[in-house]
């Protein structure tokens, strides 16, 4: 009996659409994360405290309406 073996990795292989999709999705994440670290930095000097804290109070004022249309669902009905 002989040993089953896949057949060797062959670089010229043709490439199909979801091999095609996979590297395009990949570039983009490459783009984005390149992107996001170039904004990051480009950012830090621009960014004050008031912004981080307005940012906060916006979070913090989403969060207590959530919680409170999430308490009075029942009375809503």
């Amino acid at each position: 009996m002989t040993d089953q073996a896949p057949p060797p990795y062959d670089d010229d292989q043709e490439e199909n659409e979801v091999l095609r999709a996979a590297r395009e999705l990949q570039q983009q994440r490459e783009a984005a994360d390149a992107a996001e670290a170039a904004d990051m930095e480009a950012g830090k000097a621009k960014r004050g405290w008031k912004t981080a804290a307005a940012a906060g109070l916006g979070i913090g004022s989403a969060a207590v309406i959530a919680a409170l249309l999430y308490a009075n669902r029942g009375k809503l009905k």
